[in-house]
């Protein structure tokens, strides 16, 4: 069949056979069905729906569209995580050496940002020198060596995932339970692992706004995952709000190496221990979740999950001198301060998540077409969160860019995404659910 072909059948409601998504994604992937083509073809799918054949066939050819990787000739379970993105979500950057420094290999492919959510790989190569491009040796060897290696989509490893991510991110065509899932683990399936943990997010500043659509994504993904012969386990966390006080690629390095010296917002704690307390369980480096818990803490209190931060920093290119003073970078962006408007009286209710995201995106921090370059210095740190009493005048955030430009809009929608309630709320805890043997286990709040 021709591409347009493909298109036709799929606006008119029709379905993929598995032989068809083969074909059709492999022509996208060696360049021969061009990306106007593509655009079409995943709009028509994304307003007429796929089956869930289509979507296991997808995932399948997508997977297969390079190298799928064998590491069970390293010691170890290897576990990696996935997270369906948020504002301000920067766990990955911790997690994955925190978890490495308790024993279990984490072998991470990770994405850039889609629409007003930052990418990992973005706010990695915010990190002079650090490249997320490795060969498949190298990256074999880094795992072998520190245990953990973080890197993005490659031409051997899930590329038509990179071509499509990049596709779906500026025809939006983001929102898409089959194409999430498809994304997710094609590259996950492909990296090597023997498990597999999902944070699946819901909120203002999530993919998946309504709690109802992340649950149907989480019990998909782990679905699929199982299929394939993965177990898998998601957790359901809220992103109403920003995770963490930064938000920006260094911005959140910056935040991310706080945590590891065990200096960090309460809410990116929270998710950071409960994610990692999965993963070691799942590595059978701990039988319990308590116990998985105490030895992330361990690993944290003890140094370990920073050296090791920063032997992966080193290995992949990167000046580790800059994580040890990640204050002395951020002091060369130009910066400008938020002030509360004068009817703000009281507390601060709510930090709209989509508003601070979306003002991101214009200051440099994401991206608008998939051509745009990233200011890693692009971002703000929000200084008064939930709870937190306010009067006119305050600085409620600090938003800094490597130029002028946007700064003054910036700070503007910054400003209005603050909301203020007479009396003062306490945030709730951000791990919501848990999903694991097809059946959620009801709300957690232990923290």
């Amino acid at each position: 069949m021709h591409a347009v072909d493909y298109i036709r059948l799929k606006r008119d409601g029709g379905h993929l056979s598995e032989a068809q998504w083969h074909d059709l994604i492999e022509r996208y992937t060696d360049g021969h069905i061009p990306d106007y083509q593509m655009s079409a073809f995943l709009m028509a799918a994304f307003l007429n729906g796929m089956a869930d054949t289509e979507m296991v066939a997808l995932t399948d050819a997508m997977l297969h569209s390079g190298v799928v990787l064998d590491l069970s000739d390293l010691p170890g379970q290897k576990v990696d995580k996935h997270s369906t993105g948020g504002v301000g979500d920067k766990v990955s950057i911790p997690l994955a050496p925190i978890v490495a420094a308790c024993g279990v290999p984490v072998p991470m492919i990770s994405g850039r940002g889609l629409g007003h959510t930052g990418g990992t790989l973005d706010k990695l190569e915010s990190i002079p020198g650090f490249s997320t491009s490795l060969s498949i040796e190298a990256y074999r060897k880094q795992l072998a060596e520190i245990g953990v290696v973080m890197i993005g989509q490659t031409d051997d490893i899930a590329p038509a995932d990179r071509k499509l991510y990049a596709l779906r991110d500026v025809t939006s065509t983001v929102e898409f339970v089959p194409f999430i899932a498809a994304s997710i683990l094609s590259k996950k399936l492909a990296e090597g692992i023997d498990a597999l943990l999902l944070d699946v997010k819901f909120g203002s500043g999530a993919f998946m706004q309504a709690e109802k659509d992340a649950r149907h994504l989480a019990e998909t993904l782990v679905g699929v995952s199982e299929r394939f012969g993965k177990p898998a386990v998601a957790l359901l966390t809220d992103m109403d709000q920003p995770l963490g006080c930064a938000v920006g690629n260094w911005p959140e390095v910056a935040e991310s190496v706080m945590l590891l010296r065990g200096e960090a917002p309460e809410d990116l704690m929270e998710v950071t221990l409960a994610l990692a307390a999965e993963m070691i369980v799942a590595g059978r480096k701990a039988s319990t979740i308590e116990e998985g818990t105490a030895q992330a803490r361990e690993a944290i209190r003890s140094g370990a999950a920073f050296e090791r931060f920063k032997a992966m920093v080193t290995a992949q290119g990167g000046d580790p001198s800059v994580v040890d003073e990640p204050g002395a970078r951020m002091s060369r962006a130009i910066a400008a301060d938020v002030h509360a408007p004068a009817d703000a009286h009281g507390f601060v209710a709510r930090i709209d998540a989509l508003d601070v995201g979306r003002a991101m995106i214009e200051l440099g921090a994401g991206r608008r077409t998939k051509e745009d370059d990233i200011d890693p210095l692009a971002g703000c740190v929000l200084l008064k969160r939930q709870g937190d009493p306010v009067v006119p005048g305050d600085v409620l955030a600090r938003v800094m860019a490597s130029t002028e430009a946007h700064l003054a809009r910036a700070v503007a929608d910054v400003a209005r995404a603050y909301r203020y309630a007479p009396t003062a709320t306490s945030p709730d805890s951000r791990i919501r659910d848990r999903f694991s043997n097809g059946r959620w286990e009801g709300r957690m709040t232990a923290k």
